[in-house]
């Protein structure tokens, strides 16, 4: 269908694709952005002639732009003042520290992982664990995930305060590099984030194993059959 959008809703509030499925889908990634430098621009100072005679006070100041003539007609629209604050999305009430939820979207949709708490920026920090199946910490909006009503005690993990939003942030200067401009050697995974993994999966997988079949429940991939939709479903 001609004018088609490239992305639609599966359900009020979930795309069938992701911010990043849709970026990669305009190949805005492949598009050279030269920034180009504004010409600079001439101001004209005011000029200052002499005036002759004693009574005219000898100098007068020409102004470079002179006022217009005529009022305009109408008054001349001003933008309105923005007074919109952004403010922070509220946790929604069945996703808890330790709620089993599914996501929805990225590479690791359809897999079950576990919320660990709402970062500053309004994100939820999830992990797999990754030893269960392979999904590291990560920030994941909550629009694109499905509470269940699997909890899992997660009073035993302590999480480092280092692990906010600025720790899921790129090293300056790192930049993907295209299939024409050649591939680069992959940098190595931090040690440090490793070490962090496995202190935060080590618990909640001690937690996992004192309820039989959960740890089979987390590696299970989510779907959905022809005929069932998630909006008649109890999770």
């Amino acid at each position: 269908m001609p004018h088609a959008p490239r992305n639609s809703f599966l359900v009020p509030g979930v795309a069938q694709f992701s911010r990043s499925t849709t970026f990669a889908k305009k190949a805005l990634h492949k598009r050279q952005k030269k920034a180009v430098a504004a010409p600079a621009k001439k101001v004209v100072a005011d000029k200052t002639v002499e005036v002759k005679g004693a009574k005219n006070g000898s100098k007068r100041t020409v102004p470079a732009k002179k006022a217009d003539r005529f009022y305009p007609a109408e008054d001349v629209p001003q933008p309105k003042k923005s007074r919109k604050v952004s403010k922070i999305g509220a946790l929604r009430a069945t996703i808890t520290p330790g709620t089993v939820v599914i996501l929805l979207a990225g590479r690791h949709r359809g897999k079950r992982v576990v919320a660990l708490k709402q970062l500053d920026s309004g994100l939820l920090l999830v992990t797999g664990p990754f030893k269960i199946n392979g999904v590291p910490l990560r920030r994941v909006n909550q629009a694109y995930v499905l509470a269940t009503s699997t909890k899992i005690d997660v009073s035993s993990v302590k999480l480092d305060a280092k692990i906010n939003d600025a720790y899921f942030k790129k090293a300056a200067g790192a930049k993907a590099q295209g299939f024409l401009e050649g591939a680069e050697k992959k940098a190595a995974f931090p040690a440090s984030k490793a070490a962090d993994q496995k202190v935060v999966d080590k618990a909640i997988i001690d937690a996992a194993a004192k309820t039989p079949l959960l740890r089979q429940y987390l590696s299970s991939t989510f779907g959905l059959s022809k005929g069932q939709f998630p909006h008649a479903m109890q999770f």
